[in-house]
């Protein structure tokens, strides 16, 4: 099972509102996931990211992968 850390879309038409979860890969973007991590909204200024660090670290160690736009966001926030 190939786990990926990214983000699903939340939020109505023209008002983006993410949340990052944990989803195995083959899944759709806004479908089933595992575990949810945190926040990210975009439209703040400046953007909001909130994410619980102990469980992502625990996911990257074990073997979850984050999209270019995750782990973007988290090396913008010092978490790796």
């Amino acid at each position: 099972m190939a786990v990926k850390i990214r983000l699903r879309r939340m939020g109505a038409k023209k008002t983006p509102f993410y949340r990052v979860v944990v989803a195995d890969s083959r899944y759709p973007r806004d479908g089933r996931f595992i575990e949810e991590l945190g926040t990210y909204n975009p439209l703040t200024d400046p953007s909001e990211f909130n994410i619980d660090v102990e469980k992502a670290k625990k996911w990257i160690a074990n073997g979850a992968q984050p999209t270019d736009t995750v782990k973007a966001l988290m090396k913008k926030n010092n978490i790796i």
